[in-house]
């Protein structure tokens, strides 16, 4: 059973690096764990979240709820970019 941390991180409106999270577990999964073999994936992994926390923080100030955009709203803002 998944613990309620570990549901939230699953969840494509919670978590918009997702995708970026699952391809480097992936590839650490692949390649014995060995982190110099993944290094595009972590950073792609840290682009994500650096670019999804400004955002966040940019609503945050202007006082938009929630502070994380759904999977939809995030869809759009990623086409407009």
């Amino acid at each position: 059973r998944m613990s309620r941390h570990a549901k939230k991180l699953r969840d494509h409106d919670i978590n918009p690096c997702l995708a970026e999270t699952d391809a480097t577990t992936k590839c650490m999964d692949d390649n014995n764990y060995k982190k110099d073999m993944c290094t595009d994936y972590f950073l792609k992994y840290k682009n994500c979240r650096k670019f999804w926390h400004g955002i966040m923080m940019q609503r945050k100030r202007n006082g938009v709820k929630p502070e994380m955009p759904s999977a939809e709203e995030r869809k759009k803002i990623l086409e407009s970019v």
